[in-house]
């Protein structure tokens, strides 16, 4: 096929190091025009605005608001013509099924989906512990590498060996480069789940308590799951859908059926 149009954005905004790093490693495999918002966005899910304002940038454009707004006004008005959405590098890992609806990037490649576009969201994982302030930490300090060369490898590739057949997105997880080269893992999101909240007065405190044990390496996450390939030094990436969908409910329909409207 001829080279892809690649609709580029994230959800740190459009000055973060990871989505240039992204999109000088993409402008190789494609025309890339980045449609990313103005300020860190993270963490806001598939919210959406009603109206945003736009204006030029020397990469593509910037949006005032969200990464799914991003996604919608690039796919719609910007870059119609778009082949493949990115969404990252997010500076920060996205890994676990219960991160997949809260994180702007994955979100970003979520809102793709529903316009028939594939998409891949790229995250680094940044080892923190719960001393550690994760946003003191020096984009400068950090390497994208296995991140850019595993997004760079799928852009090129995904879409003729028609990986998106039998998904919508990917979701890619790479470690941090100076753990060395890093393989490529076909993976699924891990289960685990470790949230935990602390009442301290009229406060309450939220805690992913995961983080630490990943920093020590001692995770719960059996063989094949994408916390797991990242932790062992290997890049991650899993096949996802978007639609939620669940399976005939015999339990539920006999709960409608017995309903009775004029009680």
């Amino acid at each position: 096929m001829d080279e892809p149009t690649i609709l580029l954005t994230n959800d740190d905004g459009i000055e973060a190091d990871g989505l240039r790093a992204v999109y000088d490693g993409l402008s190789a495999v494609g025309d890339v025009v980045t449609v990313a918002p103005a300020t860190d966005q993270s963490a806001v899910g598939r919210k959406l605005s009603h109206e945003v304002d736009v204006w030029g940038h020397e990469m593509g454009f910037v949006v005032d608001g969200t990464p799914a707004d991003c996604v919608v006004a690039g796919l719609e008005s910007l870059a119609p013509e778009t082949d493949l959405v990115v969404a990252g590098c997010n500076r920060g890992a996205n890994l676990g099924a219960y991160t997949l609806g809260r994180s702007g990037t994955v979100s970003a490649a979520v809102e793709a989906t529903f316009f028939d576009v594939p998409a891949i969201a790229v995250s680094m994982y940044i080892p923190v512990r719960e001393d550690t302030d994760f946003t003191g930490i020096d984009d400068g300090d950090l390497g994208y590498d296995e991140a850019v060369r595993a997004t760079t490898y799928l852009a090129e590739h995904a879409l003729e060996a028609g990986v998106f057949d039998g998904c919508d997105y990917l979701n890619v997880n790479a470690p941090v480069a100076d753990w060395g080269p890093a393989p490529l893992v076909v993976t699924r999101p891990s289960l685990e789940y470790e949230m935990t909240a602390e009442r301290n007065g009229d406060a309450v405190t939220l805690h992913d308590r995961i983080w630490e044990r990943m920093a020590e390496g001692d995770i719960p996450d059996p063989e094949g799951t994408d916390r797991r390939a990242v932790v062992d030094g290997a890049v991650s990436v899993s096949p996802l859908t978007a639609p939620h969908t669940t399976e005939h409910h015999d339990a539920l329909d006999a709960l409608a059926e017995a309903y009775d409207p004029a009680a």
